[in-house]
């Protein structure tokens, strides 16, 4: 019997990093591929189905079930509304189901809640397979008491480069860039700890935090009050990241919680100096000394230490950057990858047809 067609459930409010590994994966790993949006913005389905991608905007429970009744697919599932959604479908309708775990960002009181939950559904038989991007996220599992045999760690990956490979970088005029939605989970605040002291001590330093999200006024009012304006720009969100990831003399990564970052792996393979907090799944890509600098979790000082170690030493640096370029390739490369999704997705199919 064929392989089911495969529909990834995600609800989203913009293209973040789970969105570009979704987009990556319906047009890499083998299979067809549909996304099944709940209430997303248009502009994200149109980025979709300019990549050719099938997708559809489905608003709750009701429709999503309706449209599953068309025919017998694979369920996806890729966050906490849209997973407890699939899982409702996928009971209700029989239909084998994977949940993708790219992380966890437990801030509150209700997303830690959200958190134990999800951790403790993935023990329900009607979950087939957990997909975990890092080690450190299927330790949480197994912790919660998912059975080993459920879980598969399968890291995110980048397709080959659509841009070449070529260094923009400036040795006179340094350029430290942190990457990512302006929110608690991803640090950027943490980052104006690290960068505000060095910008005082380099008037020829340049930073800039790309991204939006709702830190974004209080992040600027930051920079204000610091009088630093001209030397820390907010561009805001960024579509195409290649031209600023080869230009880029550091790029920080200072995430409280993190799975498999794919600005992380898109400074890798651009051959980025990385400096970054050891969360997450970060350690499982990035060996401190050789590949990039680590810092203690939430360590802005010892962050902004790293930082002035590859802005000092351009040639610490550039083999730091060659080696995370090469793992990228050997490692975190998706054709190589999908043959790991390709299994996984088989298996499911097979064991449901059974």
């Amino acid at each position: 019997m064929a392989d089911l067609p495969i529909a990834h459930v995600i609800h989203s409010g913009g293209f973040y990093g789970a969105e570009r590994m979704l987009l990556d994966h319906c047009r890499v790993i083998p299979g067809q591929h549909r996304v099944l949006f709940l209430d997303a913005p248009p502009a994200l389905l149109e980025r979709f189905t300019e990549a050719g991608v099938e997708c559809h905007n489905l608003s709750g429970l009701r429709a999503l079930q309706a449209h599953l009744r068309q025919q017998p697919v694979l369920l996806n599932a890729h966050n906490f509304k849209a997973q407890v959604l699939a899982l409702l479908c996928a009971w209700r309708l029989g239909l084998p189901l994977v949940w993708t775990q790219h992380g966890f960002t437990p801030r509150s009181a209700k997303q830690k809640f959200y958190t134990w939950l999800s951790l403790r559904l993935c023990r329900r038989a009607t979950i087939r397979r957990v997909a975990c991007v890092a080690q450190s996220i299927a330790q949480l599992h197994r912790q919660a008491g998912v059975a080993p045999d459920k879980l598969q760690v399968i890291p995110n990956g980048l397709p080959e480069p659509c841009i070449p490979n070529e260094n923009l970088r400036d040795p006179d005029a340094p350029l430290v860039g942190f990457v990512g939605r302006l929110s608690q989970e991803k640090g950027p605040d943490l980052f104006l700890d690290a960068l505000i002291p060095l910008c005082r001590q380099r008037p020829t330093l340049k930073v800039v935090l790309l991204g939006d999200g709702p830190l974004s006024e209080a992040l600027r009012q930051r920079i204000q009050e610091a009088g630093l304006e001209l030397q820390i720009l907010m561009p805001g969100y960024q579509s195409n990241m290649g031209k600023w990831m080869h230009r880029l003399s550091v790029l920080v990564l200072s995430s409280r919680t993190e799975g498999t970052p794919m600005i992380l792996l898109e400074a890798m393979q651009a051959g980025t100096p990385i400096a970054a907090f050891a969360v997450g799944g970060i350690p499982d890509v990035i060996e401190h000394s050789s590949s990039g600098l680590l810092a203690r979790p939430l360590d802005s000082v010892e962050l902004a230490g790293h930082i002035t170690e590859l802005l000092d030493d351009p040639d610490l640096g550039e083999r730091l950057g060659l080696a995370a370029q090469q793992r990228q390739r050997r490692d975190y490369h998706l054709p190589r990858l999908a043959l790991r999704w390709q299994a996984l997705y088989r298996a499911v199919s097979e064991a449901w047809n059974r």
